[in-house]
């Protein structure tokens, strides 16, 4: 049998509140912050519920988020998830899951967002596309 490990998520929402930009002691940059995501109830009546997803961004990504997205913001995180553990004050453990970012995408209309925006590709390892005009061919 074969060792099949796969760790990656896909959320789509929007923003619970604003992040905040922050520097760790060794001056890398994070936020965190969580992201709200609606999905049909299984009552007839097409309700959605919400889930509610904490996660974390580092670095550049974690400039991006800050700089292009805004309490209730659409927003679309790739990453893994985390857990991690710790024992509170009063010495009972605690437990939480994180997405750990490795992408974001902006998933509003370029109108429903503030100013000139750029896309993700200026600030990360995102795939560079070519602008295809409407009478070229396509190679597939």
């Amino acid at each position: 049998m074969s060792n099949f490990n796969l760790n990656k998520m896909m959320l789509g929402g929007r923003l619970t509140s604003d992040v905040e930009l922050r520097q760790t002691p060794k001056g890398d940059s994070v936020v965190s912050g969580n992201i709200a995501v609606n999905r049909k109830s299984k009552g007839a009546d097409g309700t959605y519920t919400t889930d509610f997803f904490s996660f974390i961004a580092w670095r550049r990504l974690a400039e991006f988020i800050s700089t292009y997205f805004k309490k209730g913001s659409s927003i679309l995180l790739i990453g893994e998830m985390q857990n991690r553990s710790w024992t509170d004050k009063q010495g009972v453990k605690r437990t939480a899951s994180d997405l750990v970012v490795s992408e974001a995408f902006f998933v509003d209309g370029k109108g429903e967002r503030d100013g000139d925006v750029p896309t993700f590709a200026s600030f990360g390892n995102a795939p560079r596309f070519e602008s295809v005009g409407a009478d070229e061919d396509l190679p597939f």
